[in-house]
């Protein structure tokens, strides 16, 4: 499993010469309506097992939460079922907030 850190993803993010990776946020949606990296989607870890197939196994996946620990486990679970390129954002949304988006509401 791959690890990045926020601004790592921002400046990817940035890159027009990169790919775009699917943003998976894997957290509840109360997390999410209360704060996101924009271009997110929402699929909450407990949906994962269920919704795996709508997701691209060859396309490059970004796993974000709130902090880092969720979506860690959910790429590791991503990796064992056969995908590819899986990166978990170290220190999550909250790091996004600290280290990009000062603007970004925290909880």
């Amino acid at each position: 499993m791959n690890h990045i850190s926020a601004l790592e993803l921002a400046h990817w993010l940035n890159d027009s010469q990169r790919k775009t990776p699917v943003l998976l946020d894997v957290r509840e949606p109360w997390e999410f309506d209360t704060c996101h990296i924009p271009g997110s989607r929402l699929i909450p870890m407990s949906s994962i097992p269920s919704m795996q197939e709508d997701l691209d196994p060859e396309q490059a996946i970004v796993c974000i939460c709130h902090h880092g620990a969720r979506s860690m486990q959910v790429a590791a679970f991503l990796e064992r079922a056969g995908f590819n390129d899986v990166t978990n954002l170290t220190g999550g949304v909250h790091g996004w907030a600290m280290q990009v988006d000062e603007h970004m509401p925290t909880y």
